[in-house]
């Protein structure tokens, strides 16, 4: 029997949200900007067009943008039908616009018509950013994996992960590796409202009852701001410091940036010259020049490693753990690491 158009809160929508279709009837602009992981576009109006309808509303009245909007809509229906039922293909069909207002409704009642069940997100896109801000809010068992540049922090997390433990890669959602060498990869970075929507959705796949590994970052990773309640929960965690020889580091480093362009990475070190000085940042770039790419990541450890001196010295010192591992390897720390929260002793 056909349901129709059902009206449901945020957390009905999200826990029906595995398996199903997920249309966003927004406008191509909007869905660019942030929108549900794993949502499709399914824009209602254009960007040229929903500007002009808004104008429509402003100017003149509610009932001319409502006739400019059917004009446009009008032609459209019967693809809207068509590739809505071929989205769909038998699973259940979920649907928002903003605020859950008349594009929605309109295009849910258009699908409805045509023999689909939808489930409208009552408060629309509006409603799950506010969702997500709460879980920001909430109080998370944070555990970071701190240590200088080089340690292998990330690398660790990823073994962690393999171990069962629960990790949030903030730097893969960001897509950027947070300093000045992070974004070499030329990876473009999500929208900040998409990083969080990004970070939201992971956040809930997480148990809160269950400890949550992160890396020690920065405010800021590239051009991401992280969620200011998260970050202060992050700052105020046990922080657990990877000692790794600088000569482990720099192996670390050159297997990472080693197979870079000389010039993007001597670009690189420009950007960082007024922090090392001037002639810091010659004999970095003369040594890239001359193939010497040990010298060049000794200047850059040396620099990156006085500012993480400087983020420890923020820290309350009874939140710092120091750990040493037999094997200066990723997968030899995750073993400690994971051996440190679950034996009776355990630090913090």
């Amino acid at each position: 029997m056909n349901k129709g158009v059902v009206r449901v809160s945020i957390t009905d929508f999200l826990a029906a949200l595995p398996g199903a279709v997920c249309l966003d009837v927004r406008s191509p602009g909007e869905f660019a900007a942030g929108h549900l992981p794993g949502a499709e576009s399914f824009p209602i109006f254009s960007d040229a067009e929903r500007a002009l309808v808004g104008t429509a509303y402003k100017q003149e009245s509610a009932n001319k943008a409502l006739e400019l909007g059917l004009l446009y809509v009008g032609p459209k229906m019967p693809a809207f039908v068509r590739e809505a039922r071929r989205l769909s293909a038998g699973k259940p069909l979920l649907m928002y616009c903003w605020r859950g207002g008349q594009r929605s409704a309109a295009m849910a009642w258009l699908l409805s018509q045509a023999g689909l069940d939808v489930l409208l997100l009552e408060g629309g896109y509006k409603a799950w950013r506010q969702y997500a801000h709460q879980l920001f809010e909430q109080k998370w068992l944070l555990r970071v994996v701190g240590g200088f540049t080089g340690a292998g922090k990330t690398e660790t997390l990823v073994h962690l992960q393999k171990l069962g433990a629960q990790v949030l890669d903030l730097e893969a959602l960001a897509k950027h590796k947070g300093s000045a060498f992070g974004g070499m990869a030329h990876v473009p970075q999500p929208t900040n409202e998409h990083f969080i929507n990004l970070m939201a959705m992971h956040l809930l796949s997480l148990d809160p009852n269950q400890w949550v590994w992160v890396e020690d970052e920065s405010r800021m990773i590239g051009s991401i701001n992280l969620p200011v309640p998260f970050y202060q929960q992050m700052e105020a965690a046990p922080c657990y410091l990877l000692e790794v020889s600088i000569k482990r580091r720099i192996q670390r480093l050159l297997a990472e940036y080693g197979r870079a362009k000389s010039d993007v990475l001597q670009q690189n070190f420009v950007r960082i010259g007024k922090k090392i000085g001037g002639q810091q940042v010659n004999v970095a770039i003369q040594a890239l020049q001359e193939g010497d790419l040990t010298t060049a990541a000794s200047i850059a450890l040396r620099y990156y490693d006085k500012a993480y001196e400087l983020d420890l010295k923020a820290k309350n010192p009874s939140q710092i753990c120091v750990v040493v591992a037999a094997q200066e390897e990723a997968y030899s720390y995750a073993q400690k690491l994971i051996q440190l929260t679950t034996e009776p002793h355990e630090y913090a």
